[in-house]
């Protein structure tokens, strides 16, 4: 398992990366993933994340998380397995100050809207929707559960 992790911006987040590695051992334990994934998660501004959701999705907005699954066509459960070799499973981008404006308007500290945001786009890469409702009632709980779970362990190891 690996993380590419890049901070975009000038505040300085890189207690962030070790924190998202952790969430990543917390879900690919609890989902029995074995295989060695590297994900790229980039921390950036309001017109970096606009310009991704405009260009890429069609929606001219700001958001607050995007994803980009590199196994879209294909469950990425099932590739090959070989520790040597990691398989690019794919990106997120986290709009901080999205993530911030959020945390303010529903009581979250910031902390715990980005590693949120983390988790939802990690999910995400591994094939989890909430299109749906039924999707949404799977994905949800889930993302819960990692973040209660790696909250745990995470303060009981620091």
């Amino acid at each position: 398992m690996e993380l590419e992790f890049e901070n975009q911006l000038e505040e300085d987040f890189s207690s962030l990366e070790e924190r998202y590695r952790h969430i990543m051992e917390t879900a690919f334990s609890m989902l029995d993933v074995k295989i060695n994934y590297e994900v790229d998660v980039s921390l950036v501004d309001d017109e970096t994340i606009h310009q991704i959701n405009r260009d890429y999705r069609g929606v001219d907005r700001i958001t607050d998380v995007i994803s980009f699954a590199f196994n879209d066509d294909k469950n990425p459960m099932d590739q090959i397995n070989d520790p040597e070799v990691p398989h690019m499973l794919g990106e997120i981008f986290i709009c901080v100050a999205q993530a911030k404006r959020q945390a303010a308007e529903i009581g979250n500290t910031d902390l715990r809207e980005l590693r949120f945001l983390f988790t939802h786009g990690l999910l995400h890469l591994l094939g989890y929707d909430h299109m749906k409702k039924e999707d949404e009632e799977i994905m949800f709980p889930l993302q819960e559960k990692i973040l209660l779970e790696e909250e745990k362990t995470w303060t009981k190891n620091n």
